[in-house]
């Protein structure tokens, strides 16, 4: 695997402020939704905060299948990760991505029982860039 790849994939993922997160509804049709990016270590596992009474997070319940696509849209490029979502209301990882800020969306604060993170588990990547397009298994990067 050409390392230049693997490291505009890295870039793309790790620049992007947004990330379009998919689950699938009762019916089997994807939902697609703009999340903020929060930041983690390893390019398989990307973490979303969001609202436990969610229907996000009920689909997710019901169907952990899901896609997290990042773009650019200025250079054509994007890297669609392909996987599994949990949804995380244990208080250290919780406590480990809540931000200052948060309060506006969980009154409560980091103890807010509406309040939950999302774990997505890469498993495969489709890197669009240049007119090109490949699918990699996650662990090749």
């Amino acid at each position: 695997m050409d390392s230049k790849i693997k490291s505009e994939i890295k870039a793309l993922r790790k620049r992007s402020k947004f990330a379009y997160v998919s689950s699938v509804n009762t019916e089997g049709f994807p939902q697609i939704k703009c999340m903020f990016n929060i930041k983690s270590d390893d390019v398989n596992v990307h973490y979303f905060s969001t609202n436990t009474s969610s229907k996000r997070v009920r689909q997710f319940l019901e169907n952990p299948k899901a896609s997290v696509y990042y773009c650019n849209n200025i250079s054509f490029k994007g890297a669609l990760f392909t996987g599994i979502m949990e949804v995380m209301q244990d208080a250290p990882t919780k406590e480990r991505f809540w931000n200052k800020g948060d309060e506006k969306y969980y009154q409560k604060g980091v103890t807010d029982p509406d309040y939950c993170v999302l774990k997505f588990t890469a498993e495969t990547v489709n890197y669009y860039h240049g007119l090109s397009n490949i699918t990699l298994e996650v662990d090749e990067i």
